[in-house]
């Protein structure tokens, strides 16, 4: 993977993919302000799927589970500019304008398409990033003008952006059914249902009956048969989407527990 990343701070930067395909499953530790340059991203997430290219703008929330699979596109790579909005500077920014979340917003990528604004103040962040030096406290201004276009343009963002609480205690049974298709450590599946990882493994041999490990791989592989057998999906479209990180392991672990090859299911019928 050819991967270029180039930064204003560690809160904005132009990354650059070159390859013809990347993968990644992550959880969001910060909200992200994306604009795109050029390629295509395609976002899988518990309720739903999104595609995004050029000229894009989008706010990604914090603390959700995610799988990012980036394309370059029209002979373009994919590139981005990416700016996070941390909670120590969102803290900072609500404390000077006295502004509390009301409600807690539901926790959805929220999409800006070529909003003017919002393009005119990430795209004059292109020059930036070949300067050796920069402008005292420019970044600063930058991350406020964003957020400030933000909030004048989505009326119910601070809800969001000024929700500063960390994940709570949850059924884990619900959140395992609905997120066991993103390839997260078990620690992360523990922090994001309220759980150390010893009580998040506690917890999960008392709902299931079986270990974390054994139940992902089996429920990755059911989700992955319906894919294909279903939808008539190629395996290479399927295995990333559904917790695998390469189609020969993929591969591998359906013929295990199925009896067959993902490709015998290609063209049959149901």
């Amino acid at each position: 993977m050819e991967y270029q990343a180039k930064y204003i701070t560690d809160d904005i930067k132009l990354s650059c993919y070159q390859d013809k395909f990347f993968k990644s499953d992550i959880i969001f530790e910060h909200h992200m302000l994306i604009w795109f340059i050029s390629g295509e991203t395609k976002i899988v997430q518990a309720e739903g799927t999104y595609m995004f290219q050029k000229g894009d703008i989008f706010l990604i929330p914090r603390n959700q589970l995610a799988t990012i699979i980036n394309y370059p596109k029209d002979g373009l790579p994919h590139q981005t500019v990416v700016m996070h909005l941390t909670t120590d500077w969102l803290r900072n920014f609500y404390d000077k304008i006295q502004v509390k979340s009301k409600t807690v917003a539901e926790q959805k990528i929220r999409h800006y398409n070529n909003h003017p604004l919002l393009q005119s103040c990430l795209s004059s962040l292109i020059p930036y990033f070949d300067m050796t030096e920069l402008p005292e406290n420019i970044a600063n201004l930058k991350i406020t003008e964003a957020v400030s276009i933000l909030r004048s343009i989505d009326p119910d963002l601070d809800n969001m952006l000024a929700n500063f609480e960390e994940p709570g205690k949850i059924n884990l049974t619900d959140y395992m059914e609905k997120n066991f298709m993103f390839n997260m450590p078990m620690e992360r599946f523990g922090y994001l249902t309220g759980r150390s990882l010893t009580t998040f493994k506690r917890d999960f041999k008392k709902a299931f009956d079986t270990t974390p490990q054994k139940w992902l791989t089996k429920k990755r592989l059911e989700l992955a048969h319906y894919h294909l057998l279903e939808k008539k999906r190629k395996p290479i479209d399927v295995c990333y989407e559904v917790g695998f990180e390469n189609l020969s392991h993929f591969s591998f672990a359906f013929k295990k527990h199925f009896g067959y090859a993902p490709t015998a299911l290609l063209g049959a019928r149901h």
